[in-house]
C-alpha cells in the first residue's frame, strides 16, 4: 500500500524544505522527496557556497591592502584556491547536514529520488530503494531551475563553464569571460577578479545588473572599472570556439564591431531554466515558458497541486522561494481545517535584492525610473558613504545609498544601496516598506552613531533637502 501524506514536497530547496518544515510545525503528517541533495541549489551550489568564496577573497583583498590599514604582513600574500574550494565545500556540507537535522527534528519522512507526478496529489519516487508511490490530500512542487545554456556553447565543465563548475573550478582561470552581468555573472567576476584573474564581462543591455536603480549600475561599473575588470554594454557573444587550450570568443562591441578575442576560461549567466520537464506536470498544470502558473498562495489549476520557488515567476531568489514555501504550507493548512493560520499573499514589491560583489549591491521596491514610469511624482534622496564616519574609519568610504519616495504621500517607493555590507542593511528598508512607513517615519527613527546606518537616514533626509553631513 502506498504510503500516504498530508503533504509531499518534490524538492528541498530553500522553498521545498522550508515548505515541509512550516507543514509539520502546523500538525501535517509531511514527506519530501529530493533526487540530489538536502537543500537544492541555494545551500549546496548556489547562495551559500558562493558566499564562502567572496569571503575569502575579500579576506584575501584586505590582506593584500593591509598597509592602508597600518599594518605588515611578512611574506607573499597568495590564494591557495584548493583550499578556497575546499572550505566553500565544507561550509555548504555542514549546511546540508543541518537540513538533514531539521528534517528528523520535524519528524519529515525523506524519500530520495527522482520524482514524478502521476497525478495532482500522487508522485512515483524512483530511487535507491527502487520504485515508492506516494500519495497524499497536496502535493507542494519546488523543483526550482537550472542554468540556462549559449545556444551555440553548452558548458563543458572544463573551459566553459555554469555557477556549478566555477564553484569548484579545475584549475584558476588566467584569462575569463563572463556572459551575463546578473547577480549570478558579476558575482563570479568580482570572486575571480579579486583572485588575480583578467576578468571580462559582456552584457547585451546598455548597462551592468541592469534590474538595479541606473545610478547603482554606473557606479558599480566604474568600481568594477578601476579594479581592473573589463566592462562590456550593449555588447553580445555570437560564436564561442572552444578548445582544450582555451575559449576563441567573437564579440560584437556596442558600435557593432566585431573581434575575436581568446580566454582561458568562460562562465555563461545568462538565465535560468525551470525545473519542470519530465515531472508529469504538462496536464496538471498551466505553464509559461516552462515555469508553473500560479496564485497569490501556490495554487495551480489543479486541486490538491501547489507550487513555489524558481520553478515558478520571478524574482528567482531563495528568499523569496521560503517565503512562498510559508505561505503555501499555511494556506494549505486551512484548506485541511485550521482556523487559526491566516496565510498572506507574496507582495513582490517588498522583496529584497542582494548581490554580493565588491562593493556589494542591495534594494527593494521601485528603482527612480521606474517610479516615474509608473505615474508617481517622486523625491529621491542620496548620500555617499564618504559623508559616513563610520565607513570612513572602516576604509570602506566607496558607496552610497539611494531612496525614492512618493512626493504626493511621502511613501517609501524604492531603497537603492552600494558599498560596504549594504546586504545586510536593506532589511532596514525592507521592514519599514512591509509596515507602509512614509519619510516621517523614518525621519523620526534614531540610528545608532557611528554606524554605516546612518547613511540610509541621511538619504531619506536628503530627499528633502535636510541632510546633516553632505
Amino acid at each position: 500500500m502506498a504510503p500516504t501524506y498530508d503533504v509531499i514536497v518534490l524538492g528541498s530547496g530553500p522553498g521545498g524544505y522550508v515548505a515541509a518544515i512550516r507543514c509539520a510545525q502546523l500538525g501535517l503528517k509531511t514527506a519530501i522527496v529530493e533526487r540530489e541533495l538536502l537543500g537544492g541549489i541555494c545551500l549546496n551550489w548556489g547562495c551559500i557556497p558562493t558566499k564562502a568564496l567572496l569571503r575569502s577573497a575579500e579576506i584575501l583583498h584586505y590582506a593584500q591592502h593591509a598597509s592602508d590599514y597600518g599594518l605588515k604582513i611578512a611574506g607573499k600574500i597568495e590564494a591557495d584556491l584548493e583550499a578556497v574550494v575546499k572550505r566553500s565545500r565544507g561550509v555548504a556540507k555542514q549546511l546540508n547536514q543541518g537540513v538533514t537535522h531539521l528534517m528528523k527534528k520535524n519528524k519529515i519522512t525523506v524519500h530520495m529520488g527522482d520524482g514524478t507526478l502521476t497525478g495532482p496529489t500522487s508522485i512515483t519516487v524512483k530511487g535507491e530503494k527502487g520504485v515508492e508511490k506516494l500519495t497524499a490530500k497536496h502535493v507542494i512542487v519546488a523543483t526550482g531551475a537550472r542554468a540556462r545554456d549559449l545556444p551555440f556553447a553548452k558548458a563543458d565543465g572544463k573551459r566553459v563553464w555554469t555557477y556549478r563548475h566555477a564553484m569548484t573550478p579545475p584549475e584558476m582561470p588566467k584569462k575569463l569571460l563572463v556572459i551575463g552581468s546578473g547577480a549570478i555573472g558579476i558575482e563570479f567576476a568580482s570572486f575571480y577578479n579579486d583572485m588575480g584573474c583578467d576578468v571580462t564581462v559582456v552584457e547585451m543591455l546598455d548597462r551592468i545588473v541592469p534590474v538595479e536603480d541606473k545610478d547603482v549600475s554606473a557606479f558599480l561599473e566604474k568600481s568594477l572599472t578601476k579594479q581592473g575588470m573589463t566592462i562590456m554594454t550593449g555588447a553580445g557573444v555570437e560564436a564561442l570556439d572552444v578548445s582544450d587550450k582555451g575559449v576563441k570568443a567573437k564579440i560584437k562591441d556596442s558600435k557593432g564591431k566585431v573581434a575575436e578575442t581568446e580566454f582561458t576560461h568562460c562562465i555563461t549567466a545568462i538565465g535560468i531554466v525551470p525545473n519542470t520537464e519530465n515531472v508529469g506536470l504538462e496536464k496538471l498544470a498551466e505553464m509559461d515558458r516552462g515555469f508553473i502558473q500560479i496564485d497569490d498562495f501556490g495554487r495551480t489549476k489543479s486541486k490538491g497541486l501547489w507550487a513555489i520557488g524558481d520553478c515558478t515567476p520571478g524574482p528567482w531568489l531563495a528568499h523569496k522561494a521560503s517565503h512562498e514555501g510559508v505561505t503555501c504550507a499555511e494556506a494549505i493548512a486551512k484548506e485541511l481545517g485550521n482556523k487559526d493560520v491566516h496565510p498572506h499573499p507574496l507582495d513582490r514589491n517588498n522583496i529584497p535584492g542582494c548581490t554580493y560583489c565588491h562593493p556589494q549591491i542591495a534594494s527593494v521596491g521601485m528603482t527612480e525610473a521606474k517610479a516615474k514610469d509608473a505615474g508617481y511624482e517622486v523625491k529621491a534622496g542620496t548620500f555617499p558613504f564618504i559623508g559616513n564616519g563610520k565607513a570612513i574609519a572602516l576604509g570602506e568610504a566607496e558607496g552610497f545609498v539611494k531612496t525614492v519616495f512618493d512626493a504626493k504621500t511621502g511613501e517609501l517607493l524604492g531603497a537603492h544601496m552600494v558599498g560596504a555590507e549594504v546586504t545586510e542593511m536593506i532589511q532596514g528598508f525592507v521592514v519599514g516598506k512591509t509596515l507602509e512607513t512614509t519619510e516621517a517615519e523614518l525621519m523620526n527613527t534614531v540610528f545608532p552613531h557611528p554606524t554605516i546606518s546612518e547613511s540610509m537616514h541621511e538619504s531619506v533626509l536628503a530627499a528633502y533637502g535636510r541632510a546633516l553631513h553632505i
